[in-house]
């Protein structure tokens, strides 16, 4: 039986001598143990050039057994590395089977340094420690990607937006297929208000990521309040139209952002005078759990009723009513000429 699979990413060796150590390895187990199991030829994935084994994106129908083989090998391979990493997916009717990440987990400095760094930007108070420790790690080996990518997140927390940008180009200049990297660069443009260079980055995290993952729908999520600054309506309502038909599981951050996305794309539906659908967008949106989105009943009340006024619906005056009821000011303005 056949599945998807989807496999990306980098590995950089550093040394002609780790190279040719790994590359002679790849090839005797090849021949040896796994012949026709592995999906990959040597000539397709290794760069003589640049010491690196690079996967820009495979996607193909592979067997389960092949899946394995081919990470189990790939995997291996990241042993010899300094830095990179290689993101796998074996995928079944929408849902994941396996998913993998290979990564160097060996002695040498750079990785020991990016790991230590890696930690400590997820605990709170502790960002001069991981600045410090990825520091390290690209003062031993300056092409290592994942390091700039977790520099560049530090740096945003710590509000160094100039160095943030910095770091983000540099790990994309190293390695392409890092879709964190311009989900990052993005949200810097966006803070900056050019929200064209945001959409720009904000497309390749969506190309770099599969939808199966949380980042490709925050980066949807993102790049539609884009185009809503731009006034881009058909744009942003393509975006919004994809998150809010996506059912997303209760642990999934993406969830949050119902109430929002649905009471935003009322708006945008409003902004291309299909009432019937801002309706249905409302109504989703007054459904939804109530959360701390800046998103108020009354709003979704009132637009609600502007919605229905201009879809020929006598009901719109409950909802201004309603609206007007819980403190809401443009229903209130509204009542008084009803």
């Amino acid at each position: 039986m056949y599945f998807k699979t989807i496999i990306q990413g980098r590995l950089e060796f550093g040394t002609q001598k780790s190279y040719e150590k790994v590359t002679k390895m790849f090839l005797q187990r090849l021949e040896t143990y796994y012949k026709t199991d592995v999906f990959f030829k040597y000539e397709e994935i290794f760069k003589d050039d640049d010491l690196s084994l690079e996967i820009p994106r495979y996607v193909g129908q592979v067997s389960e057994k092949a899946f394995r083989t081919t990470t189990n090998l790939l995997g291996y391979c990241s042993q010899f590395a300094i830095a990179g990493s290689i993101r796998g997916w074996l995928i079944n009717e929408g849902e994941i089977m396996h998913f993998v990440t290979l990564e160097p987990e060996s002695d040498k400095g750079a990785v020991q340094s990016f790991v230590k760094g890696r930690k400590l930007v997820k605990v709170v108070g502790k960002e001069n420690e991981a600045l410090e420790a990825l520091s390290q790690a690209i003062e031993k080996y300056d092409r290592h990607a994942q390091a700039y990518e977790r520099r560049a997140k530090v740096n945003f927390i710590m509000k160094n937006f100039h160095d943030s940008l910095r770091d983000y180009n540099k790990c994309i200049g190293i390695d392409p297929t890092i879709p964190t990297a311009y989900y990052g660069k993005a949200k810097i443009h966006m803070i900056r208000e050019e929200w064209e260079q945001a959409i720009e980055n904000l497309d390749e995290s969506i190309k770099k990521s599969i939808a199966l993952q949380t980042l490709y729908w925050k980066s949807r999520k993102l790049k539609a309040e884009c185009h809503i600054h731009l006034k881009e309506w058909q744009k942003a309502a393509f975006d919004l139209k994809l998150f809010t038909s996506r059912s997303f599981e209760k642990d999934n951050p993406n969830k949050f952002w119902i109430r929002w996305a649905n009471y935003n794309y009322g708006l945008v539906l409003l902004e291309l005078e299909e009432y019937v659908e801002a309706m249905k967008a409302f109504d989703r949106a007054e459904d939804a759990p109530g959360v701390q989105d800046g998103i108020n009943e009354a709003d979704i009340l009132t637009n609600r009723g502007i919605a229905k006024q201009k879809a020929g619906k006598t009901s719109y005056k409950k909802d201004i009513k309603d609206a007007a009821a819980k403190g809401g000011k443009k229903a209130k303005g509204l009542l008084k000429s009803m």
